[in-house]
């Protein structure tokens, strides 16, 4: 997981909400990522999609059988899917997102029993650390020179 925070801390300085990934087969950690939709210019370049392409290309193999994806932030469900369809077998993550979770929080699409792939799932791994970036990040946007609240979007 501390992998994934250096990833959210990459995107963060690159101006990027700050979420990462890291995939991890068979104790090596085979695919990272963090957060580009701004500088790609690509809405589904989220953290957990690069990690997990990245990790696929390492593989030769669209399957990640065995592998684990640890996350600062619960996925959405574009990434929640992807776990599914990737064969994933373990997420680890760490904040929990209210407003789009989709491992737990709103849906929980990677344990979901309909859906011929489960994982295991574990949260909460530093979500302290998880979240404070989160905050910071946004609170930064927020903020102008002046100190004064500025607009977002």
């Amino acid at each position: 997981m501390l992998q994934a925070l250096a990833e959210a801390e990459t995107a963060y300085r690159e101006g990027e909400v700050p979420v990462g990934a890291v995939v991890v087969s068979e104790g090596r950690l085979i695919g990272r990522g963090h957060n580009q939709m701004e500088g790609l210019q690509d809405p589904t370049a989220h953290a957990e999609i690069l990690a997990i392409g990245a990790a696929a290309t390492h593989l030769r193999s669209r399957r990640l059988i065995g592998a684990s994806l640890y996350v600062t932030i619960e996925p959405c469900p574009m990434c929640a899917g992807a776990l599914v369809w990737a064969r994933v077998k373990r997420l680890v993550y760490g904040a929990r997102d209210p407003k789009a979770g989709a491992c737990g929080s709103l849906f929980n699409i990677v344990q979901d029993r309909r859906l011929n792939h489960n994982l295991e799932l574990t949260d909460g791994i530093l979500a302290d650390q998880a979240s404070e970036l989160l905050r910071s990040f946004f609170r930064q946007l927020r903020l102008k020179g002046d100190g004064q609240e500025a607009e977002i979007w």
